[in-house]
């Protein structure tokens, strides 16, 4: 008998089970992550094209300071303390005024989380990374595109590689169909992270960040759903003699 989802022993099946619940709770809280930052870049909660265009391109009509206020900080401080420091960066940030106003603003409400010691955070105990925030914003560096870009293909590459091993023993899909859901996760990945790269030089590329991650997104929810489907329900519907052959394996 060949060996596919349906008949592997209960062993292999909860190996299999685990992975996949496993990756699948991971899914869902990178997806809410995404929602929590980018998602907040337009100061309204849930991702948008103005949210990817302000990610990637950014909103070079005012600051990063301003953007982050009125976006994904916004709850973190009152609008009165938020309004005096988009206020000091449209005045042109000086440094006098900062040191009076705006900096018992910034240690009360900001360096608990943006010191020296936060890795991946600008230091705002100095006045040197507030001032270049104020500046206009150019959205996502260079730098910052390449560490997140080659994170991305080697996590997530891996990630599809072990979840299409998983459906690849699925009995119940044609062979084509089941070629092209293991392969479009890794299409859907480059377009993702090209899509990126495109953004920042141009916001008209927006959409497809937003196709990149969706069509991953259904690709893993379609080989998931399968997957489970064939270790645990379908073993129940198969004939007797493939049903029992199916439980005893192990």
């Amino acid at each position: 008998m060949p060996l596919n989802l349906s008949n592997l022993g209960f062993s292999i099946k909860m190996l299999f089970s685990g992975y996949l619940v496993v990756i699948a709770i991971g899914y869902g809280v990178a997806v809410m992550q995404v929602l929590f930052t980018h998602g907040m870049a337009d100061g309204k909660f849930g991702l948008s094209i103005e949210d990817i265009v302000y990610s990637y391109y950014g909103n070079r009509s005012g600051s990063v300071l301003e953007s982050k206020l009125n976006g994904s900080m916004k709850n973190n401080a009152p609008d009165s303390e938020r309004f005096k420091i988009i206020q000091w960066v449209r005045d042109g940030g000086d440094a006098k005024v900062y040191d009076k106003e705006i900096k018992p603003i910034i240690e009360l409400r900001c360096i608990m989380c943006h010191n020296s010691e936060a890795a991946g955070l600008p230091d705002f105990t100095q006045f040197e990374h507030i001032h270049q925030r104020a500046q206009s914003d150019q959205g996502a560096t260079f730098a910052s595109l390449a560490r997140v870009s080659h994170i991305h293909l080697f996590g997530i590459a891996f990630i599809f590689m072990f979840v299409g091993l998983i459906f690849a023993l699925a009995s119940g899909v044609p062979g084509k169909l089941k070629g092209a859901a293991i392969v479009m996760p890794y299409v859907f990945l480059l377009l993702d992270i090209t899509s990126w790269w495109l953004t920042k030089l141009n916001p008209n590329f927006a959409l497809l960040v937003i196709l990149g991650g969706g069509g991953m997104a259904m690709a893993f929810v379609f080989m998931w759903v399968v997957s489970m489907y064939e270790m645990w329900i379908l073993p129940g519907k198969l004939p007797f003699p493939d049903r029992r052959n199916a439980l005893t394996r192990s």
